[in-house]
């Protein structure tokens, strides 16, 4: 009887079936081994070709925009929004390890405004947030503390090159005013000038320029003074100025700033002439800084020695410190003062006796 083909096949050599059964994963084995190389090989190539569009500026039609850095803000920030404006053309970490390609990575980021364009390389971007703008040619202004307007001309003129003339002319031309402080109407804006140091770029700079600089600096001086308290004075705020300006000319020592204050506002409200020799100098008809018999007897509205209360307008540009004892007089009774000592302090009187006792000490 014959045997089925199927049982010759069956009863072959075992150790063939085995060999056979070994060889299938093999096979497979390479050939995933295959796919997988191939694979990896085409990732790097694609990695290594989006790398270099990475590097190179996009092509076509670019746009200008105003790209902006915040105060604090880190480079992986900068990347993200350089890129998502267009700016650059990779993002993430590929645009990482290109800010790292430019060597500047370290470098501090600048906070402010750019003008950029779109389709930018990293290297141009980083390179202009990294250099410093061009510096602008300045001249510094410094006007001490208790100069009044022809003296502020004449630093003008000679730190800034502007004609004290013209400087002048501008000033006295009526358009200045800084309410509450300065209304409407006053003629002139003395002492409002800001004693202060000021920087300014020549190009472009004139006397307006300057002009409403100072008069700017006064306000945002006086907003951090507690101005509301005029009222409680009995003063308006021009007239705090006027009071102040006073102070700046009188004090040689800051001790002293608050007690002169305290007499100025004790005399004004018994309705006693002031009798500030720095008021009469302001208008002196013979400027020549000292006071003769016929200037003490001038008649002008700056001699308050005549005149009671406030001369017309400030006689100097008053600093912080004298607005500041102005608002804050001391609480006192003097009425008199003196110049008394090499180092400009004061004697202070409650008496005319006292004061012509403290005359004679100070004055001999």
């Amino acid at each position: 009887m014959e045997r089925p083909v199927s049982s010759a096949v069956m009863s072959a050599d075992p150790s063939l079936r085995r060999a056979e059964r070994g060889r299938r994963p093999r096979r497979l084995s390479l050939v995933l081994a295959l796919i997988l190389f191939v694979g990896v090989v085409g990732a790097g190539a694609w990695g290594a070709s989006y790398y270099r569009r990475c590097q190179d500026a996009a092509v076509g039609p670019k746009r200008s925009l105003t790209f902006t850095v915040e105060e604090g803000s880190t480079w992986t920030k900068a990347i993200e929004d350089l890129h998502a404006k267009r700016v650059i053309p990779c993002g993430g970490i590929v645009g990482s390890l290109l800010l790292r390609g430019t060597g500047k990575g370290d470098e501090i980021l600048r906070a402010g405004s750019y003008e950029l364009t779109t389709g930018m390389t990293i290297d141009t971007a980083v390179a202009v947030l990294t250099t410093p703008p061009p510096k602008v040619p300045t001249d510094e202004l410094v006007i001490p503390e208790g100069f009044r307007l022809t003296q502020i001309a004449e630093k003008v003129q000679k730190d800034l090159k502007i004609p004290a003339k013209r400087f002048l002319t501008e000033v006295q031309s009526g358009r200045y005013v800084l309410p509450p402080y300065l209304p409407e109407g006053t003629t002139t804006p003395e002492g409002f000038l800001f004693p202060k140091s000021y920087e300014f770029v020549k190009k472009g700079l004139s006397a307006r320029v300057v002009a409403k600089k100072l008069l700017e600096q006064f306000g945002t001086e006086a907003e951090a003074l507690p101005f509301d308290r005029t009222e409680e004075l009995g003063v308006t705020p021009y007239e705090l100025v006027i009071i102040a300006s006073m102070i700046e000319e009188e004090a040689g020592v800051d001790r002293d700033r608050r007690l002169i204050a305290g007499v100025i506002f004790n005399r004004l409200e018994m309705g006693m002439a002031l009798g500030i020799d720095a008021t009469l100098l302001y208008d002196d008809p013979t400027p020549d800084g000292e006071l003769s018999s016929s200037d003490l007897g001038s008649d002008t509205p700056y001699n308050t020695r005549i005149n009671p209360g406030l001369p017309p307008t400030p006689i100097a540009s008053p600093g912080a410190e004298s607005l500041r004892a102005a608002l804050d007089p001391a609480n006192t009774k003097f009425l008199y003062y003196v110049l008394c000592g090499a180092d400009g302090h004061h004697k202070f009187a409650l008496t005319n006796a006292e004061h012509v006792r403290n005359v004679h000490e100070c004055l001999g």
